[in-house]
């Protein structure tokens, strides 16, 4: 129960960085897509830092969350960062959550409960892995990651790349947690073997690089584009790292068919909460006015 707490928490703590991180990204031009100037320039913006500060705390609370819980319970409870900054996005950047998303964030809470309960994974052994499943299943993830990063170089600036460099940045965030669980793994034996493990400075890389995707991902495109792939590829990824990496089991039969449907009914929620206007800047905003202007040119001109 503390490790669900703390991974909600948490999840609250990234939807505040995401609203702000992309309050100052997207006012740097194309040009530093992709690119480490584009964090150099982030670093004279005071909100970036209240971004930063934000996804530390959630970084913090979500490794004490993963010291003492299942990695693919915690990481699930990290879609809720999508409601959060909807509901943030009201707040600090202005305009009014409608029915529609209140309804929709009530049904993405009550499938993730479903989808955790038909699962219910058990414990498994972050500790007990041997090197060799750990080397192939961070180069497997590392792959996903360089083959997202090397389409989204060949996709113009807009709402695909976004999307893509999304989807791509929440497979990063996933190894991170993966690496993560196995560095906190003995931490309740001894705080010393945190810092003598490998995992805990691949994990310092591996987000590192992360946190740069993520800041290339709400810089190309709204948050409206980048959210879903930020939210949902996360968990999909420490899902898959628990149960064939970690070794945790879940249940089978019809609970398979009853987690296939609460997944579902998150992912839509997902996509529904992902395309409301509170996601949107003025620039998504001038495009929609633009393509409606012109369509009503054609129909005068016709």
């Amino acid at each position: 129960m503390l490790s669900a707490l703390l991974a909600v928490v948490a999840a609250m703590a990234n939807g505040l960085a995401s609203v702000l991180q992309r309050k100052e990204a997207r006012e740097r031009p194309e040009s530093e897509s992709l690119s480490w100037r584009l964090i150099w320039s982030l670093l004279h913006r005071p909100v970036w830092f209240g971004g930063i500060a934000a996804l530390t705390a959630g970084f913090l609370l979500q490794a004490t969350a993963l010291s003492n819980g299942r990695i693919s319970v915690v990481e699930s409870l990290m879609v809720l960062d999508l409601p959060v900054a909807l509901v943030l996005s009201s707040v600090l950047l202005g305009g009014r959550l409608r029915a529609r998303e209140w309804w929709t964030a009530a049904a993405m809470a009550g499938g993730l409960a479903g989808l955790l309960l038909a699962l219910s994974p058990s414990k498994g052994s972050d500790a007990g892995v041997p090197g060799a499943i750990w080397a192939a299943a961070v180069g497997a993830n590392l792959l996903l990651v360089a083959a997202g990063v090397s389409w989204a170089r060949l996709l113009p600036e807009g709402a695909r790349k976004a999307a893509v460099l999304g989807a791509t940045t929440s497979c990063g965030f996933g190894l991170t947690a993966a690496l993560m669980a196995g560095a906190t793994a003995d931490a309740s034996r001894s705080i010393g073997t945190v810092f003598t493990s490998w995992q805990l400075y691949a994990m310092v890389a591996v987000g590192t690089g992360s946190l740069f995707l993520m800041q290339s991902a709400v810089q190309a495109g709204s948050l409206l584009a980048a959210q879903p792939g930020l939210s949902l590829g996360d968990p999909v990824i420490s899902i898959l790292w628990g149960t064939l990496v970690f070794k945790e089991t879940v249940r089978g039969g019809l609970f398979i068919v009853a987690a296939v449907a609460a997944a579902a009914v998150v992912g839509a929620a997902v996509v529904v909460l992902a395309r409301s206007p509170l996601l949107a800047d003025e620039t998504d905003q001038s495009e929609r006015t633009q393509g409606t202007g012109e369509k009503v040119d054609e129909v005068e001109k016709s």
